[in-house]
């Protein structure tokens, strides 16, 4: 293990991947990685960097392009920083037909930004995912770790009045 890369994880971090990787056999704690870059990017703010990506393949012992394949491949971890709130509009089949364009645009129009921007206060960024899994129920956001269903503009307008307070 490289100890100039691993410092980069915060002890409380080392000890949060220690305990879940229990779950695995020894031999296979490399499946700890999403929890890995999970807290390590909660603990930074939001996203990750490169030198952490490295310092939790270092840590789990697998080739850092794993990570990296990880990390790039699924939605819920950022490479670049993020404002305080990440609003993740699904905008698959079942929402796009339910109105996902016009969700989208009211977020534009009320946070005075587009996809992939943050507010010049750093409270929100807004991004657009292919599916949140919950088409039962479209138009569909993820604010955090919470789902907000049959989303219109004023409901918008709630959600958004009640997370600035």
């Amino acid at each position: 293990m490289n100890e100039t890369k691993t410092k980069l994880l915060s002890p409380a971090v080392c000890a949060h991947i220690d305990k879940w990787i229990l779950r695995y056999p020894p031999e296979q704690k490399r499946s700890g990685v999403f929890e890995a870059l999970r807290v390590v990017q909660e603990e930074n703010k939001g996203s990750l960097t490169v030198d952490l990506m490295d310092a939790v393949a270092n840590y789990l012992g697998m080739p850092t392009i794993a990570v990296y394949e990880v990390a790039t491949f699924y939605s819920m971890y950022y490479l670049d920083p993020v404002g305080l709130h990440v609003i993740n509009v699904c905008t698959n089949i079942s929402c796009s037909l339910n109105g996902a364009e016009k969700i989208l645009d009211h977020f534009k129009k009320r946070l005075k930004i587009n996809l992939n921007e943050t507010t010049a206060d750093g409270a929100f960024t807004l991004k657009e995912v292919e599916c949140l899994g919950a088409c039962i129920a479209p138009p569909v956001c993820q604010i955090g770790k919470k789902y907000y269903e049959n989303l219109s503009p004023e409901k918008i307008d709630e959600i958004l009045i009640a997370l600035q307070s």
